[in-house]
């Protein structure tokens, strides 16, 4: 290992310290790091036969060139923003309303509400989610005059754990789909077998007796609310089309190969457009209504913070250092379900502290290194097992305490903002039979499936 690498190693290190240190300030340190980056691939590709200007302005179109990275943060521009205005025409509310209107007491309401917030976040921000449903679940305790502590943790965690179960359901879905070339569909059904989405519903479903358990005495009737009005159907109409259009894409690889590979990216992005200039043009006659919130509501500090990771990651993998961790991983010899357990099992561990997104970033190209040396001389492992293994572990690891996902940021928030300080204990008592048994269930149903070579 040269010089270089020792640098970049400590480099980065450094860069995972800052982002745990320094929550507020994540993107400003990768945005920071990807230009030191910058300057050790200037060193690293530097040759007397080039000049120094050749060899930045090589170094620079290489790393800014990748157009599955603009792809990625074209989906999730496009993505926060019909989300956006989905959000503000207060059609969640009024799905949360009709489903607490079918429900008999307190414990089938939060349970709806809580698998009612799973199946959203499959295509919806989990925050975003958190959002819509926890103040559903706020006012139905209050009416009721019980604790709204637990409601909020399940609704919290529930959204979580259905994050990677879609394409657009959360960062690290769309992440995984970058490397791996997949499309909306292959979510689904993917290479003839079933896809991440069925192991995942299949998960919430073993993790909703968890549920059942902790709200069994909650056997109260409930008050149907008043039903919200929603006037303007048309931010439903643009969510679900997108949906649509990314399934239609899938279909169509042509559409790709057009689109320079950013057909996903256009196809958010451009809906979202749509959206801004219907709301415009309605704001003339309504001066209530303004696009400036929903311009606010587009996160620039996920948007930075993923562009210095591209960078970053990048960079090592230019370096060789990817390629350095994957091979770590041959001291295992070539037990493919001792590998899959250890990357299941450490990302559910260190999700559980950390943001998912830089660790997932920095892990896929490790698997595909893992996956490349494992197959070396024939098929031994399919790739789909330790990706879709990673993305179980990483996402649904970050529901066993309160700072793992964003989502319980979110909902510890709220509670806090209503009187409640929840305590780390309480949360775990939820959180940790919860996700055990949604990522053991996770752990067998993809080894079963994706475990045998075909």
């Amino acid at each position: 290992m040269d010089a270089i690498q020792i640098i970049a190693i400590i480099l980065f290190a450094g860069m995972y310290v800052g982002l745990l240190t320094f929550p507020k300030i994540r993107p400003y340190i990768t945005i920071s790091m990807a230009l030191v980056f910058l300057i050790l691939l200037i060193i690293y590709n530097a040759s007397p036969d080039q000049s120094l200007l050749a060899t930045i302005r090589e170094t620079l179109s290489n790393s800014f060139s990748n157009t599955s990275t603009w792809n990625v943060l074209m989906l999730i521009t496009g993505t926060m923003g019909v989300v956006s205005l989905f959000i503000d025409s207060k059609m969640p509310n009024l799905l949360a309303d009709l489903i607490i209107e079918k429900t008999s007491s307190i414990k089938w309401a939060i349970i709806s509400l809580a698998l009612f917030a799973g199946i959203i976040s499959a295509f919806v921000d989990n925050v975003a989610t958190v959002l819509m449903v926890a103040p559903v679940a706020l006012n139905v305790c209050k009416k009721l005059k019980i604790s709204p502590v637990l409601s909020i943790i399940a609704i919290s965690i529930s959204s979580n754990l259905q994050g990677a179960a879609t394409l657009v359901g959360d960062t690290t879905s769309i992440l995984l789909a970058q490397q791996t070339n997949m499309n909306f569909v292959d979510f689904i059904w993917y290479q003839g077998r079933p896809g991440i989405f069925w192991i995942v519903e299949i998960g919430a479903i073993a993790s909703t007796l968890i549920l059942l358990f902790i709200f069994r005495k909650n056997t109260q009737d409930i008050v149907n609310p008043e039903r919200t009005i929603v006037t303007d159907y048309f931010p439903s109409y643009l969510l679900a089309g997108t949906i649509l259009l990314l399934i239609i894409a899938s279909f169509f690889p042509i559409l790709s190969d057009i689109t320079l590979g950013m057909i996903n990216g256009i196809i958010c992005l451009s809906l979202f457009i749509i959206g801004l200039i219907k709301k415009h043009i309605q704001s003339i006659k309504n001066e209530s209504l303004s696009i400036k919130e929903n311009l606010k509501q587009i996160d620039l500090s996920t948007l930075f913070l993923l562009l210095g990771l591209f960078i970053v990651i990048g960079a090592l993998d230019t370096l060789g250092i990817i390629q350095k961790i994957g091979e770590l991983f041959l001291g295992l010899g070539g037990n493919v379900f001792l590998i899959y357990s250890i990357i299941v099992w450490f990302s559910v561990f260190i999700s559980a502290f950390i943001d998912n997104i830089p660790y997932v970033m920095t892990m896929l190209p490790v698997v595909g290194i893992i996956v490349m040396n494992l197959n070396a001389n024939g098929p031994v492992v399919n790739p789909n097992l330790l990706y879709f293994g990673l993305l179980i572990g990483a996402t649904l690891g970050g529901n066993i305490t309160p700072i793992g996902a964003s989502a319980n940021i979110t909902g510890i928030g709220i509670l806090r903002a209503e009187g409640y300080e929840v305590k780390t204990s309480t949360f775990m008592k939820l959180s940790i039979p919860f996700t055990l048994i949604a990522v053991t269930t996770g752990f067998i149903l993809n080894y079963l499936i994706w475990g045998i070579v075909i």
